[in-house]
């Protein structure tokens, strides 16, 4: 059982060091919502469930629809936009 702690524990450095170097706002708040939710899985390990749904509740939750509604408010995430984007990546 221990081996899956140092494997979450890496993934977690993993995903702290990804999202400080992605330059995409929606993969960046999609790694950010993976990275409480491995967090939380860590909590339940230590034995503290109270900590565990609070983090998936919160980390991955709340605040990840919070920040989708804010990209979405400031035209981060534009549906027209990124078929843009990707009709010019194509030529």
């Amino acid at each position: 059982m221990e081996w899956l702690m140092y494997i979450l524990l890496g993934f977690l450095v993993i995903c702290a060091i990804a999202v400080s170097f992605s330059k995409n706002l929606l993969n960046s708040l999609l790694i950010f919502m993976s990275y409480s939710l491995v967090m939380s899985m860590v909590w339940i390990f230590l034995e503290s469930p109270d900590l565990a749904i609070t983090e998936a509740a919160v980390g991955a939750g709340v605040t990840s629809v919070l920040f989708f509604v804010t990209l979405k408010k400031i035209h981060a995430i534009d549906e027209k936009r990124e078929g843009k984007k990707d009709e010019q990546i194509k030529r």
